[in-house]
């Protein structure tokens, strides 16, 4: 019985460091990240997911940063490389954590990464997926603003794109700060980012 305790106690204190280890580690990727070294950032992340292997916001934010970086490229190949190194940390996080909105709501932005490079091209091909999956995730989770947010930008990109009315979508994004205002993140390293991008996006309503 001794001996069942004292492994019961080195499994939760090894449980407890590996824990730690995390925190510290994924502090010191964001502290990067703030700093504007965001290479640097995507690398300690990338030592985070291999350690880490239970772990999908390591693989989250590897696929975040590389959409970010693909905002306004103009080079295809450089591109094609950060988006497939983005779905591929995707993919790897959906394994990990099922039916995540924001998982769903990073994807979606992948896909509109896309769209952005070449309408003509990537429209056709992934707005139908893009709405399908904002319209997964508000029914799953109403009251996450980034889910609110995002569907609502998309939105109004898509009215901008063909010449209609984008003041519908107005109410939603006003919907989404109010949200913001009151959202808890689980811990924090979870998402909490898209407020600042909502009262960007609201000054065009006025």
């Amino acid at each position: 019985m001794k001996k069942l305790l004292i492994i019961a106690v080195m499994l939760i204190a090894g449980s407890t460091q590996a824990q730690t280890n995390f925190e510290k580690g994924m502090a010191k990727a964001f502290s990067l990240w703030e700093d504007n070294k965001m290479d640097d950032a995507e690398n300690m992340f990338e030592r985070i997911a291999k350690a880490e292997l239970d772990q999908w916001l390591p693989h989250y934010y590897i696929a975040q940063i590389n959409s970010l970086k693909s905002w306004n490229m103009k080079d295809e190949m450089q591109l094609k490389a950060q988006l497939e190194k983005a779905q591929q940390h995707l993919d790897l996080a959906k394994a990990i954590s099922k039916d995540n909105v924001e998982l769903m709501v990073l994807q979606a932005h992948v896909l509109t990464n896309w769209v952005a490079f070449d309408g003509m091209t990537y429209g056709m091909k992934y707005s139908g997926k893009i709405t399908e999956l904002y319209s997964k995730a508000q029914a799953m989770a109403p009251e996450n603003p980034r889910v609110v947010f995002s569907k609502a930008e998309w939105g109004m990109g898509s009215a901008k794109y063909f010449g209609q009315d984008t003041k519908p979508f107005c109410a939603d994004i006003e919907k989404s700060i109010e949200l913001f205002a009151n959202f808890k993140p689980e811990s924090e390293f979870h998402p909490n980012w898209g407020k600042n991008r909502a009262l960007e996006v609201l000054k065009s309503c006025k």
